[in-house]
C-alpha cells in the first residue's frame, strides 16, 4: 500500500494531492481546483506541481507539506471521512518525524559511524568487481548500455532481497540501522565473490549474476527481511 507521507530527496516529508483525493474520496480535479482557489493564502502561496503518466493526458498533481496538506483539508467540509483521512495523515506525518529523529540521531553515534566507514570499503571492493564484470559482460557481446546498468541492477537486486523499503531515500545506507548495516556489508562480499568466481569459472555474464543473485537471495532467506524505516529491538539497545 501506498504510504500516506513520502520524503523528498532533501529527505523533506510531503503528500500529494492525489493522495488527498483518495483519502477524502473526492475528484482529483475538486481538490486541484480548491488548492489553487485559496493560493492567494501564504500558507498555499507556495508549491510545486508535478505530472503523472496515464494512458490519455497526464495527470497534474501537487506535492503538499504538512502544514499545506492540514490547512487544505480544513477547507473541506468536515464528514466522517475527511475527519478519518484527516487523523491518518497527521499519524503518518508524525511518524516520519519520529523515523527522521531517530535516523539523525543514530548518524551522530560512534558505533555507527564507524560501521559505516567500513561498509564504504566493502562497497568500493564490491564496484571493483562490477566494473571487472561489466568489462567481461561486454567481452562476451553485452550491449554497452546494458552492460552498465549493473551498477543499479546489483544494488537494486540486493536491497529487494535484504529489505522492506516503505520510503526513496536518497541515500539507503544512510538510514539503514546498525544491524542492517552490518547486513548490506555481508551482502556486498557475497556478491563480489559471486561475480569474482563466475569470472574465474569462464561462465556466461547472465548466468554470473544470477549466481550472484542467487546468492544473495539464499542469505537473505536466512536473515529475513528488515522493514526500513523502523529501528529494531536489536538496534534500539546498539544506538
Amino acid at each position: 500500500m501506498k504510504s500516506l507521507v513520502s520524503l523528498d530527496k532533501n529527505n523533506r516529508a510531503f503528500t500529494t494531492t492525489l493522495i488527498i483525493a483518495k483519502g477524502v474520496k473526492i475528484e482529483h480535479r475538486a481538490v486541484i481546483i480548491l488548492l489553487k482557489r485559496h493560493s492567494n493564502r501564504q500558507t498555499l502561496s507556495s508549491f510545486e506541481m508535478f505530472k503523472v503518466p496515464t494512458k490519455g493526458r497526464p495527470v497534474e498533481y501537487a506535492e503538499l507539506t504538512e502544514l499545506q496538506a492540514t490547512f487544505l483539508i480544513t477547507l473541506m467540509k468536515n464528514s466522517d471521512t475527511v475527519l478519518d483521512f484527516k487523523e491518518a495523515l497527521s499519524k503518518e506525518f508524525f511518524r516520519m518525524k519520529e523515523q527522521l529523529a531517530k535516523i539523525a540521531a543514530q548518524q551522530t553515534n560512534q558505533q555507527w559511524i564507524e560501521t559505516r566507514n567500513r561498509g564504504k570499503i566493502d562497497r568500493k571492493v564490491e564496484t571493483d568487481s562490477i566494473k571487472l564484470f561489466i568489462d567481461y559482460a561486454k567481452e562476451q557481446g553485452g550491449s554497452v548500455k546494458g552492460c552498465d546498468m549493473y551498477y543499479s541492477n546489483i544494488s537494486k537486486m540486493e536491497n529487494k532481497a535484504l529489505f522492506i523499503i516503505e520510503q526513496k531515500y536518497k541515500n539507503l545506507r544512510d538510514v539503514l540501522g546498525l544491524v542492517d548495516l552490518l547486513t548490506v556489508q555481508q551482502a556486498d562480499r557475497i556478491v563480489a565473490k559471486a561475480l569474482q568466481d563466475g569470472m574465474d569459472n569462464k561462465l556466461n555474464y547472465k548466468d554470473i549474476y544470477k549466481l550472484a543473485k542467487e546468492r544473495v537471495t539464499m542469505f537473505a532467506d536466512i536473515r529475513g527481511q528488515s522493514i526500513i524505516g523502523y529501528l529494531t529491538h536489536d538496534e534500539e539497545k546498539l544506538t
